[in-house]
């Protein structure tokens, strides 16, 4: 019998990018889409292509177990044969809206088949970061190279704060004000992004020094001033970093900004009704927003899906 464990979406709220050269990040469940290993009971063509893409996936881990013994060892055997007989990931979760689709997948997958597994109640920073390890090369599949940050919230369900590549973990959030004006939201692109590119585009851009300049000098400011905000709920610097930090997005990663949002992002930055930032490496799915107001950022965005993360 399966035991059908429920996994849910994460949000980066802050540390795109930036965390690639040691900026903090920020990172959230979000329980609003969830996935879980399930048994067809009656086949469709989404549970086929579901299981189809999970006897991929098996191949790869294999492939990776066998060529490289720091991995971390997995029960492949019941996995082929629980694929053989149904096996197929039903998840609400949205692929290519940076909210971890994949993650979801690669937690449920360890959760399942790991051998002498990391318990994901109350642990310890040091297995935090063993686990971010294995997650970071279990989910390379899906991305070409991974940092192992989304199956990690996707599998403690708890918020975690990167101060630095080797220096992660869990920490509080400041409590959700559910009848307050100031908002957190995510906003539909209407298309999905895929990472891979995205990633490639910035590492190109990274070969610039007025590039790398701005993403560890003033990306890492503004990043880093608004988590600090973020989690002692200062809303005054909170807004105020998260205004530079939107005009510094649009400024030098516009490629990561789909074209029919450059506009909205800047009336958003001049009227400071909302400001927008990347919802993960950009280039479609979600657009983070961060709002004083969320009536008058949906009277603005009209047209737009909104879907409210938090509230001030």
């Amino acid at each position: 019998m399966l035991k059908e464990s429920l996994f849910y979406a994460k949000i980066l709220l802050f540390g795109e990018y930036g965390i690639i050269h040691d900026s903090m990040g920020l990172s959230i469940p979000f329980d609003s889409y969830k996935g879980r290993l399930k048994f067809a009971k009656t086949e469709s063509e989404e549970t086929r292509n579901s299981n189809g893409h999970l006897q991929k996936y098996h191949d790869y881990l294999k492939s990776l177990q066998n060529s490289n013994s720091d991995v971390v060892y997995l029960d492949l055997k019941s996995f082929q044969s629980d694929i053989n007989t149904g096996l197929h990931f039903d998840s609400s979760i949205p692929q290519g809206f940076g909210v971890g689709s994949s993650g979801a997948l690669v937690a449920a997958i360890y959760d399942r088949y790991a051998s002498g597994k990391i318990s994901s109640e109350n642990p310890k920073k040091e297995s935090i970061k063993n686990l971010k390890d294995i997650f970071g090369k279990m989910e390379s599949y899906f991305h070409g190279t991974s940092s192992g940050l989304d199956p990690l919230i996707c599998y403690l369900n708890l918020p975690i704060l990167i101060k630095s590549k080797t220096d992660l973990g869990t920490v509080g959030l400041p409590q959700d004000n559910k009848g307050g004006k100031g908002a957190i939201f995510l906003m539909d692109s209407g298309n999905p992004g895929k990472t891979e590119p995205m990633v490639n585009i910035f590492m190109e851009k990274m070969k610039h020094r007025g590039f790398r300049r701005v993403v560890k000098e003033e990306l890492k400011r503004y990043n880093d001033a608004c988590i600090h905000a973020f989690l002692n709920k200062d809303l005054k610097p909170l807004f105020s970093n998260i205004k530079e930090l939107s005009s510094l997005l649009l400024e030098n990663f516009r490629p990561m900004i789909p074209t029919i949002f450059h506009n909205l992002w800047k009336d958003g930055i001049e009227s400071n009704d909302y400001y927008l930032k990347l919802c993960g490496s950009g280039g479609g799915g979600y657009i983070l927003g961060f709002t004083e107001d969320i009536d008058k950022a949906k009277h603005k965005l009209k047209g737009y899906p909104l879907e409210v993360v938090f509230t001030f």
